[in-house]
C-alpha cells in the first residue's frame, strides 16, 4: 500500500471515532433532557438527511478539489454541529449539520482510494478501511458510553467549564478536540495526480444555476449505475446493508435496554460487539474474496436477515455477545466485496466522487426511509422487538428478491456480466 493511504486510515480513523462516540453523546442528552424516545430514534435519520438531500453536489464538490482539502473542510462542519448542540440548540438539528460533514466528507474517503490504488488493491483497501471504521465504531460507542458513563464524566465536569453542565455536554466537548485531531491528518493527505473535474460554471446565471446544472449530471450517473447489470446487483446490496445497518446502531441500544435492562454506557458497548463481528467479517472478506466473484456473497444476506429476527429469543448476556459477533461478521463479509464492485463499476461509468455520491444517495435514503419508519413506529407505540422483526423480514425478503434479480441478469443479460466480470478479473490482476 502506498503511503498516503496510511495517512487517509488514520483521518478516518479519528473523524470516526467522533462520529459514532457523538451519537451515543447526543442519545444521553435527549434522555437526560427528559425528550421522548421517538427523538432519539429520530437521530438516526436527521445524519441522513444532507446526504439525501445534498447528493447531487457533494460528489461533483469531492472531483473539484483535493480531496484531502474536501475531507478538512467536512471536519470543520462537524465541529460546528458539536458546538451547535453545547450551546443549546436542539440535539436533532444540531446532528444534521454534523451529518452534512460526514455527507461531503464521504465521496472523498472512498473517492481517494480509486485514485490512489490500482483496481488489484480495491477489495484490500477496502477491507483495511472498512475493517478500520469499525473499529473505530467500537471504540467510538464505547468512548461515547464511557464519557457519559458516572466516572469520566464526573472527571471532565469537575474542570467546571463554563457551559458545560452535563455528562453528556462534557462528551461533547471531548469530541471536539477528537475532530480537530482528525483536521490535522486530512491536512497530510497526499495530492493525487488525477485530474480535479471543476464543477459547471456559467458566470451569466449566477451561482444557483450552477448549482442547478448538477442536478441532470447526478440524476444521469444515478441512472447509468441501476442499468448497469453488475452495478444494480452490487448497489442494491449495499443500499440495503447500509439501511438496515444504519438503524440497527440504535435498535441494539432500545433492545439491550428492554431485553437486558442496559443503560446507555453499557448498551453502548452491545453495539461495539455487532461491530468487532462485522470488523472480522470485513477483514476476513478483504484476504478471500477477489473482485469478480463478490456476487458470490448475495446469500449471506437472506443468512443475516433472518438472524436479526433470533434477537428477540435472547435475554442472557452470554449468548448475546457471540450472536451479536456472528451477525455483524455477516455483514461484514457480504458488504467488502459487493462495495469494492460497485466502486468499480462506478469509476468506470462515471469517476470516482461521483459514483461514490450516488452510492451514498441511495444508502442514506435508505436509511433515512427505514429511520423514519422506526421512529414513527416508537412514537405510536410499537416495541424493540416489533421492530427487530419488521426489520429481519424487509432484510431477507429484500435480498431473496436481489438474488433473483442477479439470477435473472445471468439468465437473459449473461454474455454481458461475464464481459463486466471478466474486465473485473482484468483489471483485478
Amino acid at each position: 500500500m502506498k503511503r498516503g493511504f496510511y495517512t487517509i486510515m488514520s483521518a478516518q480513523f479519528f473523524s470516526s471515532l467522533a462520529d459514532n462516540a457523538l451519537f451515543v453523546a447526543a442519545v444521553e442528552l435527549l434522555r437526560t433532557g427528559g425528550a421522548p424516545e421517538w427523538q432519539s430514534a429520530a437521530l438516526v435519520p436527521m445524519f441522513a438527511l444532507f446526504y439525501v438531500v445534498l447528493a447531487p453536489f457533494v460528489g461533483a464538490f469531492a472531483d473539484a478539489l483535493p480531496k484531502g482539502r474536501v475531507m478538512f473542510i467536512s471536519n470543520a462542519i462537524k465541529v460546528i454541529g458539536c458546538l451547535l448542540m453545547l450551546f443549546g440548540h436542539h440535539p436533532l438539528l444540531a446532528y444534521a449539520v454534523v451529518g452534512l460533514g460526514a455527507a461531503a466528507y464521504s465521496p472523498a474517503k472512498y473517492g481517494i482510494l480509486t485514485e490512489l490504488l490500482p483496481a488489484s488493491q480495491l477489495v484490500k483497501a477496502n477491507g483495511w478501511i472498512e475493517g478500520l471504521t469499525i473499529t473505530s465504531i467500537i471504540l467510538g460507542v464505547l468512548l461515547g458510553g464511557q464519557l457519559v458513563g458516572p466516572v469520566i464524566s464526573g472527571h471532565l465536569l469537575a474542570l467546571n467549564v463554563p457551559g458545560v453542565t452535563t455528562a453528556a455536554e462534557a462528551a461533547i466537548g471531548v469530541l471536539v478536540f477528537i475532530y480537530a485531531l482528525a483536521s490535522i491528518f486530512n491536512l497530510r493527505i497526499p495530492r493525487t495526480s488525477a485530474p480535479l473535474v471543476p464543477l459547471r460554471q456559467d458566470p451569466s446565471k449566477g451561482r444557483v444555476t450552477n448549482a442547478l446544472a448538477l442536478l441532470p449530471d447526478f440524476w444521469d450517473c444515478n441512472a447509468r449505475l441501476w442499468r448497469d447489470k453488475l452495478g444494480q446487483i452490487s448497489l442494491s446490496t449495499t443500499t440495503l446493508f447500509w439501511g438496515v445497518s444504519g438503524n440497527l446502531r440504535y435498535i441494539v441500544l432500545a433492545w439491550a435496554a428492554v431485553a437486558l435492562g442496559y443503560g446507555t454506557t453499557q448498551a453502548s458497548a452491545l453495539v461495539g460487539v455487532v461491530a468487532i463481528g462485522t470488523a472480522a467479517g470485513a477483514v476476513l472478506a478483504s484476504m478471500r474474496m477477489r473482485l469478480q466473484h463478490a456476487t458470490r456473497v448475495i446469500p449471506m444476506g437472506i443468512a443475516m436477515g433472518l438472524l436479526v429476527i433470533c434477537m428477540n429469543f435472547i435475554s442472557n448476556l452470554w449468548v448475546a455477545v457471540p450472536f451479536l459477533i456472528v451477525l455483524g461478521g455477516l455483514g461484514g463479509y457480504l458488504v467488502v466485496p459487493m462495495n469494492a464492485l460497485l466502486q468499480h463499476r462506478g469509476h468506470n461509468l462515471m469517476g470516482a466522487g461521483r459514483s461514490i455520491a450516488v452510492q451514498n444517495f441511495n444508502e442514506q435514503a435508505c436509511i433515512l426511509g427505514l429511520g423514519l419508519f422506526y421512529s414513527l413506529s416508537t412514537m405510536w407505540g410499537l416495541s424493540a422487538y416489533g421492530a427487530i422483526t419488521g426489520f429481519g423480514l424487509v432484510v431477507a425478503f429484500t435480498m431473496w428478491l436481489i438474488r433473483r434479480w442477479y439470477l435473472y441478469n445471468c439468465r437473459n443479460h449473461g454474455g454481458e456480466v461475464r464481459r463486466l466480470l471478466n474486465v473485473a478479473r482484468h483489471d483485478h490482476h
